[in-house]
């Protein structure tokens, strides 16, 4: 469960401050991390220490300890030496290394309880004995952001992100597949969505600054208790695909801010293909040219405004007048008229979704 990385870091640190050269091996004498060479001489001395009841003894001028995980027994410690001194260091060692198996074993349980508790696979009853175990708090208000990273370094991104929030006991890092992290916050009293997006859009520039520029942040909304986190996780879901489909130039897509986009999300597709049917008669605004798609996005972006769009096309008002009467023609709506403007906006809207969700299936 623990690295051997961690556990030679450890080791080593120990070194550092005692001058004593220390080895951790597994009950089948592999050296797992070592602060000297050749620790494999000890294997044999090691199997025999795994089988003998002693929980410590000397052997070669070396110390021997065995560290237990819940009376199973998982690590032996060698300090070099034989003196007082040394047994000492052997203790600390073997101290430190059960605080680790300790702590992670208790990480393990927490990621595993989070991950069960994102994908609603857990009963009511199971969520609040569990969370009372684990003392984690089941009244506090929490959300949940899922950072996308786009690349192949979900593994990096999420080691990132936990030595962000390492500080942050409170706060869960996870991942539940292989395209995302999901980051369980805590949310303070004072904090509302827009500090929230405010902490999305520094996480999403810390990841940047680490080679990882595609990194896009969704937020659920703030719950108030841990049964109800997985819906937080399940709105930033919609939040990062209505994101990608209507606002792919936002970074950071709030579930509280999507506006009609979340209700188009949500329209079944053959009620999406009825209604384009309805109203393009059986076209599409694919078939529209660049020229006038580009003038139609123009308008809206302009709220309408005759005058303010022909400037920013550089054409003249006759002109753009010209360019919408034709697609008044050809589509029955004056986008002019506010009635027909918004029927026309939300017709390109559910376009979009229908494409997103055509590529989606294949």
């Amino acid at each position: 469960m623990i690295s051997n990385q961690i556990l030679q870091s450890t080791m080593e640190g120990l070194k550092t401050i005692t001058r004593v050269d220390l080895c951790v091996m597994d009950t089948e004498g592999n050296a797992l991390a070592s602060t000297f060479d050749n620790a494999e001489q000890y294997s044999k001395a090691v199997l025999d220490f795994v089988s003998s009841p002693a929980d410590s003894q000397v052997l070669q001028g070396v110390q021997f300890f065995k560290v237990f995980d819940e009376h199973q027994l998982e690590f032996v410690i060698l300090a070099k030496g034989d003196s007082e001194d040394v047994y000492m260091v052997g203790k600390i060692a073997s101290f430190q290394t059960q605080n680790l198996l300790v702590a992670y074993k208790e990480r393990f349980d927490k990621d595993n309880f989070i991950k069960n508790l994102l994908l609603d696979n857990l009963l009511l009853v199971d969520i609040y004995n569990r969370s009372k175990k684990l003392h984690i708090d089941t009244d506090v208000r929490r959300i949940v952001f899922i950072i996308e990273t786009n690349s192949d370094r979900e593994l990096n991104a999420l080691e990132i992100v936990r030595s962000i929030y390492s500080s942050k006991t409170k706060d869960f890092i996870t991942a539940v597949d292989e395209k995302s992290v999901i980051l369980v916050k805590e949310v303070a009293a004072t904090e509302g969505y827009e500090e929230l997006c405010k902490s999305a859009k520094g996480l999403k520039d810390m990841l940047a600054g680490e080679n990882m520029p595609d990194v896009r942040v969704a937020l659920g909304t703030i719950v108030t208790e841990i049964k109800d986190v997985s819906r937080s996780y399940k709105e930033a879901k919609m939040a990062l695909d209505v994101g990608k489909i209507f606002y792919s130039e936002r970074s950071v897509v709030a579930y509280s801010n999507l506006g009609i986009g979340r209700l188009i999300y949500q329209l079944p597709i053959p009620l999406c293909k009825m209604f384009i049917k309805e109203i393009f008669d059986g076209k599409s605004p694919d078939d529209f040219d660049e020229e006038t798609l580009t003038t139609i996005n123009k308008f809206f972006e302009n709220s309408l405004n005759v005058s303010e769009t022909s400037r920013q096309l550089y054409i003249h008002r006759n002109t753009l007048v010209y360019r919408l009467d034709k697609l008044q023609k050809s589509t029955g709506l004056d986008l002019r008229v506010f009635e027909d403007a918004i029927t026309f906006k939300i017709a390109l809207m559910v376009v979009k979704y229908m494409k997103y969700m055509e590529t989606f299936e294949y």
